[in-house]
């Protein structure tokens, strides 16, 4: 008889989480080609365009779509007729797939998971625990799916317990309003509703795993209240005109999913969670038979695109001083060609320290005159110099800013948008911030020629390197004078 073994299962989750980490769903690259084709900011369509090229790139080449390579989410329904053959616990297996799929030493993938998260937050240095969720059926196999979700979109989950009579399309679309760019988009917003807390937060992330096809739903019409309020919300979120990475434009969400479950008269649990442009997961069986095979995509389904150089600034960043950094207007799409530093959230708090403490940075390290890019890289793999590295979000290092202001750094490159406080530091210092395509994190990574660390080792994927970098593709998103791209782009193609 046949027997689904543990090994079945663990190197089923490790392939699963290899497969996700350089192929994008094809209903998402589907749905990515045609936002691209569609969209009409120039801003917005280079963004859509380096989105795919990226990915083009990560299938190619079989590495990390996004640097962030995720927290591991895994919904498992086991057949109470399945026939296993276990002695460990589920949970445990499972975990020693999601080990097994991060150290693969051919396709190098980052731990961002701590432990003791109130507390000292140390790496696990495997990528463990990942969030499991059990159900049981009447079936013969077991079905897994596994996701792969950066911290940026979950970071911008949003609950809520509204009263009955309220409306979840106005709560929806007010916080629609306040993601700003954070998540990445274009990507897809998942929505709970009803049962409780829990519940509802669940059913958001499940509703994520469903295929792209809000176009078959607009072509034959909403036919219940929940596809009525999926379509409205689709076409009311984009009509916002945040676009893609938050610089003004047509599309900012591909799809919406909603999931709903009966609740208490007396509340309505409703939950919001996003899915980036590093979209990641997939589906499959377990039925006696071995491990799950995973299908090789083709590669036609990606369109060849370039980025169009002629519309585009060269800049040596060793030309760059505080004076002239005033010809460079928000919206100037730039190649960045140099030496530049990385610092992420430990770094920054790390330099703030020794700051307050009137001590030198290791290593004689001087900021002062420097760029500053928020970035935690995947390590590398074979010949390159550093494996995929795109933006963090930058709105987390805002408490740090006027520090590094009073530092003396000329700029900074993140991903989103800057708070308000931090725009007006900016235009204090006559300093810049410059956003890289979240999502695009290989490809930003084929411009960096040299990396090495400067400082911090000790902390892993947070230390500071310094990068060597050639025609590194960057947008201006607030200039010398305060302009933020991501204020007046959304302004210019909003229609509601």
């Amino acid at each position: 008889m046949k027997k689904i073994t543990e090994n079945d299962i663990k190197q089923s989750v490790a392939d699963a989480i290899q497969y996700i980490s350089y192929y994008h769903p094809e209903d998402f690259v589907k749905a990515m080609v045609e936002a691209y084709e569609n969209e009409e900011s120039e801003a917005a369509k280079n963004a859509i365009g380096q989105i795919l090229i990226n990915s083009k790139m990560c299938a190619m080449g079989h590495r990390p779509l996004c640097q962030d390579t995720g927290s591991i989410n895994v919904f498992v329904k086991v057949g109470l007729n399945a026939p296993l053959e276990i002695t460990k616990e589920l949970d445990d297996i499972i975990n020693e797939g999601v080990a097994l799929g991060y150290k693969d030493p051919i396709n190098k993938l980052r731990y961002s998971i701590v432990s003791d998260p109130a507390g000292k937050r140390v790496n696990t240095k495997d990528n463990t625990p990942a969030v499991i969720h059990v159900s049981v059926n009447n079936g013969n196999t077991i079905d897994i799916t596994v996701a792969a979700k950066g911290g940026g979109s979950e970071n911008k989950s949003k609950f809520a317990v509204l009263n009955p009579s309220d409306s979840i399309y106005d709560w929806v679309m007010e916080n629609a309003r306040n993601m700003g760019a954070g998540w990445c988009p274009p990507g897809i917003i998942g929505i709970g509703i009803g049962g409780n807390p829990e519940k509802s937060m669940l059913l958001a992330k499940e509703s994520l795993m469903a295929e792209v096809n809000i176009h078959e739903l607009k072509k034959r019409g909403p036919e219940t209240a929940l596809e009525e309020l999926r379509l409205r919300l689709y076409t009311d979120i984009n009509k916002i005109g945040i676009g893609a990475q938050g610089l003004g434009g047509l599309t900012t969400v591909l799809d919406v999913k909603i999931l709903d479950y009966p609740c208490h008269a007396a509340s309505l649990p409703v939950a919001m969670i996003p899915n980036c442009a590093a979209t990641r997961h997939i589906h499959f069986e377990l039925k006696g038979d071995g491990p799950a095979v995973f299908k090789k995509p083709n590669l036609d389904l990606w369109p060849d695109l370039e980025l169009p150089m002629d519309t585009i600034k060269k800049v040596n960043i060793a030309d760059l001083t505080q004076e002239n950094l005033s010809q460079f207007k928000s919206g100037d799409t730039l190649l960045l060609t140099g030496k530049i530093l990385t610092a992420r959230d430990a770094a920054h708090k790390k330099i703030v320290e020794y700051r307050n403490a009137g001590k030198a940075l290791p290593n004689g390290l001087v900021l002062k005159d420097r760029f500053i890019y928020y970035v935690g890289p995947v390590d590398p793999v074979g010949e390159e110099k550093v494996g995929p590295a795109g933006p963090t979000t930058a709105t987390r290092m805002d408490k740090f800013t006027k520090d590094m202001m009073e530092i003396g750094i000329l700029g900074m490159i993140g991903k989103a948008e800057r708070k308000q406080p931090t725009i007006d530091l900016i235009k204090e210092y006559k300093s810049m911030y410059l956003i890289a395509t979240g999502g695009a994190a290989y490809l930003i990574s084929q411009s960096i020629k040299e990396s090495k660390v400067v400082a911090f080792e000790e902390m892993g994927m947070e230390a500071i390197y310094e990068f060597d970098v050639v025609d590194m593709p960057v947008t201006v998103a607030v200039d010398t004078e305060g302009v933020s791209i991501h204020t007046t782009g959304p302004a210019k193609w909003r229609t509601i």
